[in-house]
């Protein structure tokens, strides 16, 4: 089964309040996709940092003008992960699909793998993480952006080795977690 990464940017990150998704991007190595999301009436009251909007470079207005509804953003993303493991590099993606899905009112309609899943899988060290993180890096040396943090994990985990010998412990070094 081919692999669909995934990567929201938010409001705010949770430890500074009650946090709404406000842009999602989706990948396959070399091909990238991402939606702007309006905001949702029920999240009208949440929280929004300009810590947050510094990083993405998306303000309010931008998102309220461009962004599709929850609904729409929603059924795109189902059409893109359909036949796909969806895997991302923050556990927190799967926090932001939800939040989608309940303003979409339905259901979430995948579960997000964590990065470290595939990694464990491929048995990959120390030495090959750091290669393959590398190379993501020379290639999507842009990042806080939906699109393009999906295409550099993407990328990471097609440099990855897809049969490692296997190690004894699976690893998840300092460089991917968040």
């Amino acid at each position: 089964m081919s692999i669909l990464t995934i990567d929201f940017e938010a409001s705010c990150l949770p430890r500074h309040g009650r946090s709404f998704p406000i842009e999602v991007g989706v990948a396959v190595e070399g091909w990238s996709c991402s939606w702007l999301i309006r905001p949702h009436d029920d999240w009208a009251e949440w929280d929004w940092t300009l810590e947050a909007q510094a990083l993405h470079r998306l303000d309010r207005t931008t998102i309220a003008q461009k962004g599709l509804d929850a609904q729409v953003v929603l059924a795109l993303l189902n059409d893109a992960a359909i036949g796909r493991r969806v895997v991302a590099d923050s556990r927190i993606d799967q926090q932001w699909l939800e939040t989608l899905a309940v303003a979409a009112g339905c259901p979430a309609p995948f579960v997000i793998e964590h990065v470290s899943t595939i990694i464990a899988e491929r048995h990959a060290d120390d030495a090959q993480i750091r290669q393959a993180v590398a190379i993501a890096d020379r290639r999507c040396p842009t990042r806080h952006r939906a699109g393009t943090d999906a295409l550099w994990l993407a990328t990471m985990l097609a440099h990855l080795p897809q049969n490692a010998r296997p190690s004894l412990e699976p690893r998840m070094p300092e460089l991917l977690s968040v």
